[in-house]
């Protein structure tokens, strides 16, 4: 395993926490993004974070939470046709609990091209995508954790302003903490310190 400095990071204005290697930066200050979401990035390897606050989807089951945003998310980047999916499982979090339950986390890894940004088809990129969704019942709120991963740079994406086109250096070549270990780092050391952040939590 590389040995890649892992700093606990506040998130949602210290609220939230959790940890994932220091190169991450926050885009809010280059890119509008919303306020249920925080995205971080590391344009050297086009590798990002993004943790999101969803209103609770009641009508979608526990076990296939997971899968079900994964496929969500083909469908808005118009992957849905070529989403592969490669796994999905369970992770139970440690640092978060409701009352005496422990909290679970539903997960699912895929494959699927997407373009960036208004780029088209023939832009884009092969990637490969962690998702992690944390159920919240009582405070009513599926919280998401998404960790892009490039696999292959298209030669007409954007992507290759900062990193090279062709197939995407393994993280370990550059000294770097696969973006799986990374995934499962921030899922499993997610925690809340201001449940007032959900309206007043549970």
């Amino acid at each position: 395993m590389a040995a890649e400095s892992c700093v606990p990071r506040p998130l949602f204005g210290g609220a939230i926490s959790t940890t994932f290697p220091a190169r991450f930066q926050d885009v809010s200050n280059i890119r509008e993004v919303p306020d249920h979401q925080e995205v971080l990035f590391d344009p050297s390897r086009d590798e990002s974070l993004v943790f999101e606050l969803l209103d609770l989807k009641g009508e979608v089951d526990d076990a296939g939470s997971a899968l079900w945003f994964l496929r969500d998310i083909a469908n808005e980047q118009d992957a849905g046709d070529n989403l592969v999916v490669e796994h999905s499982g369970t992770l139970e979090l440690a640092a978060l609990r409701l009352g005496e339950a422990p909290v679970v986390a539903t997960t699912a890894v895929g494959q699927m091209s997407i373009s960036k940004g208004r780029q088209g088809r023939e832009a884009q990129n092969s990637v490969r995508i962690y998702l992690a969704n944390i159920r919240l019942k009582n405070a009513a709120t599926d919280v998401l954790i998404i960790a892009y991963e490039p696999l292959f740079i298209n030669p007409l994406s954007e992507s290759t302003v900062a990193v090279a086109a062709g197939p995407a250096i393994p993280a370990e070549q550059a000294g770097c903490l696969p973006m799986s270990e990374i995934f499962k780092l921030a899922v499993m050391n997610f925690s809340v310190h201001d449940w007032n952040l959900f309206n007043g939590g549970p």
